[in-house]
C-alpha cells in the first residue's frame, strides 16, 4: 500500500495539468514527457537507500507520468471520428495487457538479477518508449489556441451533464474492477480445499476480469462506432451489474473466474466509449483538459473502490460488497441511459 498510493495520488491532482499543457503544446511532447519522466524516476527507484527515498520517487513517478492517459488522449484527437472507440479499444487493449504481463514479470525478475535490477531493468525498458515515442510518432498539427481561451474549455463544452456523465461512469468502471480486491482472499479461501492455493486463485479471479476486457475491448469499440456508443455503455453497465449478482452466492471458485471473465467482456468497451463520446462532444482544443479531467475520475475510482469494498466486507458481509457494486453499476446504467436519451443518443 506504501508503494502504490502517492503514484495514485500524484496521477490524480495532475493529469488535468498535463491535458490542459498538451492542449496548448501539443499532445506528443506530453508523452516525451511522461515517459522520460518514468524512466528517470524509476531508475532511481532502483537506488533508493531509505523507504522515504522510495515513496518521494513514487509520488514524483505519478506526477511526471501518466503515459498510458496520454496516448489515449493523442489517440482520441488523432483518429477518425467513426473509428475513434475502435481504436480506442485496441490502445485499451494494450495497456490491458501490459498491466497483467508487467506483474507477473516484476515477480519472475528478482530472483534472477536482483530487486534493485528490476527497478534499472524497468526504467531501461521505459527509456526504449521514450525513444520510440520521440522518433517514430507522428501528431498532425492542431490549430493553436491562446491560453485563454483554452483555460475557459470547460464553458465551452455544450452538454455538460453528459461530460459529468463519463467521467462518473470512468469512476463506476474502476470502482467496479477493483471493489473487491481487499476481500478477494477472505472471500475465496471457504471455496477452495488446498488452503496454499489461495493466493493463485485470487490472482486469476484479479485477472479474469481484465483477460475478458483486452479479448473484447476493440470488437466492443467496432460495435459502438457502427452502433452508437451509448447503446454500448448502457448494455455494458447493466450486463455488468447482473453478472455481479452470482458474484455473491457462487460455491467454487471457478464459478468466481467465469463470472469476472464475463464482467471483463461486457466491461471491455466501456472506457474506450467512454472517451469516444468524451471526443465527439468536446472541442478539439479542450480534449486534453477533459480527458485529463476523466483520468483523475478514474484514479478516484482506483482508490475508492478498495476503500468502499474493505469497509462494506468488513462492517456488512463479504457477499454485500458485490451486491453494493453491482447496484452502483445498475445506477450508473439508468443515468447513462437518461442522460445519452437512448435510443435517439445526442
Amino acid at each position: 500500500m506504501l508503494s502504490q498510493n502517492p503514484t495514485k495520488k500524484g496521477g490524480i491532482t495532475v493529469a488535468p495539468l498535463w491535458g490542459w499543457l498538451g492542449d496548448l503544446y501539443g499532445r506528443k511532447s506530453m508523452l516525451v514527457r511522461a515517459s522520460l519522466g518514468m524512466a528517470v524516476t524509476i531508475t532511481l527507484m532502483g537506488c533508493a537507500t531509505t523507504i522515504w527515498q522510495l515513496v518521494g520517487l513514487r509520488l514524483l513517478a505519478g506526477v511526471a507520468g501518466g503515459y498510458s492517459s496520454g496516448a489515449m488522449i493523442l489517440v482520441a484527437s488523432q483518429a477518425p471520428r467513426n473509428q475513434s472507440a475502435w481504436a480506442l479499444g485496441l490502445l485499451s487493449s494494450g495497456i490491458m495487457a501490459g498491466n497483467l504481463i508487467g506483474p507477473l514479470v516484476g515477480g519472475l525478475m528478482p530472483p534472477l538479477i536482483g530487486i534493485r535490477m528490476t527497478f534499472i531493468g524497468s526504467g531501461a525498458l521505459i527509456f526504449v518508449a521514450f525513444l520510440a515515442t520521440l522518433f517514430l510518432i507522428r501528431e498532425t498539427p492542431q490549430r493553436s489556441v491562446s491560453p485563454t481561451r483554452t483555460k475557459s474549455g470547460w464553458k465551452e463544452i455544450p452538454d455538460k451533464p453528459l461530460m459529468v456523465m463519463m467521467l462518473c461512469t470512468g469512476m463506476l468502471l474502476m470502482v467496479a474492477n477493483m471493489s473487491i480486491e481487499p476481500i478477494i482472499t477472505l472471500y475465496i479461501r471457504p471455496l477452495i480445499a488446498n488452503p496454499t492455493h489461495v493466493t493463485f486463485i485470487a490472482a486469476l479471479v484479479m485477472s479474469a476480469a481484465a483477460l475478458g476486457s483486452i479479448l473484447s475491448a476493440s470488437n466492443l469499440g467496432r460495435l459502438a462506432d457502427k452502433k452508437g456508443h451509448g447503446i454500448i455503455i448502457v448494455s455494458a453497465l447493466a450486463i455488468a451489474s447482473m453478472l455481479l449478482i452470482p458474484q455473491a452466492f457462487v460455491t467454487a471458485s471457478w464459478q468466481l473466474i467465469g463470472l469476472r471473465f464475463l464482467m471483463g467482456l461486457s466491461l471491455g468497451g466501456l472506457l474506450p466509449c467512454v472517451t469516444a463520446v468524451i471526443r465527439h462532444n468536446v472541442p478539439d482544443h479542450s480534449i486534453g483538459t477533459v480527458m485529463g479531467y476523466a483520468v483523475s475520475a478514474q484514479f478516484v475510482g482506483q482508490v475508492v473502490g478498495p476503500l468502499l469494498g474493505g469497509f462494506i466486507g468488513g462492517q456488512i458481509g463479504m457477499r454485500f460488497v458485490f451486491l453494493g457494486t453491482s447496484i452502483l453499476l445498475l445506477v450508473g446504467a439508468l443515468g447513462n441511459w437518461r442522460v445519452l436519451r437512448l435510443p435517439q443518443q445526442r
